[in-house]
């Protein structure tokens, strides 16, 4: 190319914040000390229902215990990612430590997919030759979960339309009410109507809404992991949306990945008519991808004809 082109490769890092000014991790200090509150409630009642499931013989309270270890596991790697997200890039880690997120996920997801697996196995044995179950111990811990998810609703009630993690931790705790109800409902059965099969029929239904939504977290992490396309992200779309800037002739080596959650990158080659418009060109791109797609984090090379010619052969 000649000398008064522009350098080909224009990297949005340095311009990060003015392109798009919302943080991966934009978690505000109540909504931080919100989620601490309600993972110390979770956690301790996880505790109680893993004893109590013990002492009851309770499938159903076992399963629910661990329904609700996946949700201290989800809000405990959201905390944690706060704190590593803040933590600058160095030379050996160009992208910091988002991914420790990803790596936590998939090994959180995997092992709950096992254990859930594990408790379908006991429960259609205990299905088989139904065992003394604690009716009135189940009904209790069971209304103690009850309670506790009640209150951590009503602590992220607030926040969890504004802030992507608290929506996250929201949702669990709703998964988790639901669980207390299936055990509380079981227990009840047991105490009425001597129905000891309720037990480990309930603790299927509770297995099979963790391993759903297990399944669903090994699948993203490992999508993730492979630089796969974001699922809701139309790379066709957004190949469409770049060639209609003026002044683009061409798009090619479009990729588009998943840094960690949330937090998007893009690299392309875009070809222009004139490579004098270069950063006019760059400029509209980025705003057009950080706006439309909340591709925030976008690195575009421009190259005008010749260079795309001599470079690209198999694009003549």
């Amino acid at each position: 190319m000649s000398g008064h082109v522009p350098p080909l490769e224009q990297s949005s890092d340095h311009g990060h914040d003015h392109v798009h000014p919302h943080r991966h991790y934009d978690v505000s200090s109540r909504s931080s000390q919100k989620l601490l509150l309600v993972l110390a409630l979770t956690f301790g009642y996880m505790i109680a229902e893993l004893v109590g499931g013990y002492l009851s013989n309770s499938l159903a309270l076992l399963s629910d215990a661990g329904h609700m270890f996946t949700d201290v596991a989800a809000r405990a790697l959201s905390l944690l990612a706060v704190r590593f997200a803040s933590r600058p890039a160095t030379p050996k880690k160009t992208y910091g430590f988002y991914r420790l997120e990803i790596l936590a996920a998939l090994l959180n997801g995997v092992t709950l997919i096992v254990l859930s697996i594990m408790i379908c196995i006991e429960a259609y044995h205990r299905l088989i030759s139904p065992e003394e179950v604690k009716g009135m111990t189940l009904i209790v811990i069971s209304s103690g979960g009850l309670m506790v998810n009640i209150v951590c609703a009503y602590l992220l009630s607030s926040e969890h339309k504004h802030n992507l993690n608290v929506r996250g931790a929201f949702l669990h705790v709703l998964g988790d009410l639901l669980g207390s109800v299936a055990a509380l409902v079981a227990g009840v059965l047991i105490i009425w109507k001597d129905w000891r099969w309720a037990d480990p029929a309930f603790s299927f239904i509770i297995s099979g809404l963790i391993i759903y939504g297990s399944w669903r977290l090994v699948a993203e992490s490992i999508n993730i992991l492979l630089e796969g396309t974001p699922s809701h992200i139309n790379a066709a779309a957004v190949e469409q949306a770049i060639r209609t800037v003026t002044g683009v002739r061409e798009v090619h080596d479009l990729h588009i990945w998943t840094i960690t959650s949330n937090r998007y990158a893009v690299t392309a080659h875009v070809v222009v008519d004139d490579a004098s418009h270069s950063y006019r060109v760059l400029r509209e791109l980025r705003s057009l991808l950080a706006d439309n797609f909340n591709l925030t984090h976008s690195t575009i090379q421009i190259e005008d004809p010749t260079f795309a010619t001599i470079f690209n052969p198999k694009k003549n």
